[in-house]
């Protein structure tokens, strides 16, 4: 299929590796896998700030620049968030269409790929899961720990998939890591201390690594971790998937 490959402006600029790893992993299924290069931030951090009308253009222009894929796919679950729930523009039949397209990366590889398999992926570590709040509660990746109800998680389904991977079980596996975007900016020491926890909680039950599908929250427990003196690696799924190394 036809698909558009949304890399949003923070890992175009800071996490370049996981844009090509989210590439090079979907050309490994078959697709035709395109990059507009006109593409720009899809106006999730305005929009969080309260500036709706501020991010019209931007918005607009995704919608412009993808409105051609069978599918737009991207390794973010916020931004994917911000594009299916809270585009601000006129909700037009061609903005609602490119909006249903759009597809963070763990969802489209297992709710529409249906990947059984990673036969070029090993990872020989003992990993923590981070899942931001945006891709549990709203793309819904896994089951927020306080529902009673049958466990799932798309992530760790893709994950046990590759070779010689192991889990390590945080006390407080969907606890905010802090980060929420202009949150960390505004509310500084509330989100170092919820940063601090996290990586902590990740420690303590033993993981190498914090694997996430969002490098947003990754960068924030970077720092934290090393503000605190924590030996924490972070790598994105997309990564790892795509068969990175240590």
């Amino acid at each position: 299929m036809r698909i558009g490959l949304f890399i949003p402006c923070y890992i175009d600029a800071f996490f370049p590796k996981v844009g090509i790893a989210t590439l090079e992993l979907l050309e490994r299924f078959g697709h035709d896998v395109h990059y507009p290069r006109d593409q720009t931030c899809c106006g999730q951090p305005m929009a969080n700030s309260g500036f709706d009308a501020e991010c019209a253009d931007t918005e607009a222009l995704f919608v412009r620049n993808f409105s051609s894929f069978d599918y737009i796919v991207s390794p973010s679950g916020s931004c994917v968030h911000h594009v299916r729930d809270n585009f601000a523009i006129e909700q037009t039949d061609e903005v609602k269409e490119v909006c249903s397209r759009t597809f963070e990366l763990v969802e489209f590889l297992h709710d529409i790929e249906n990947v059984d398999a990673f036969p070029w992926a090993k990872f020989p570590h003992r990993v923590g899961l981070h899942n931001s709040c945006g891709t549990l509660r709203r793309l819904k990746h896994a089951l927020p720990s306080e529902l009673r109800e049958p466990f799932f998680s798309k992530p760790i389904n893709l994950l046990s998939k590759v070779e010689g991977i192991e889990f390590a079980r945080p006390a407080r596996p969907d606890e905010c890591c802090g980060f929420g975007g202009t949150f960390s900016v505004f509310e500084e020491v509330v989100s170092t201390k919820m940063g601090y926890d996290k990586v902590s909680d990740h420690a303590q039950a033993g993981a190498e690594y914090i694997v996430s599908a969002d490098s947003s929250c990754l960068m924030h427990q970077r720092g934290c971790a090393e503000r605190i003196g924590v030996p924490m690696k972070f790598i994105h799924i997309a990564e790892i998937l795509n068969g990175a190394g240590a």
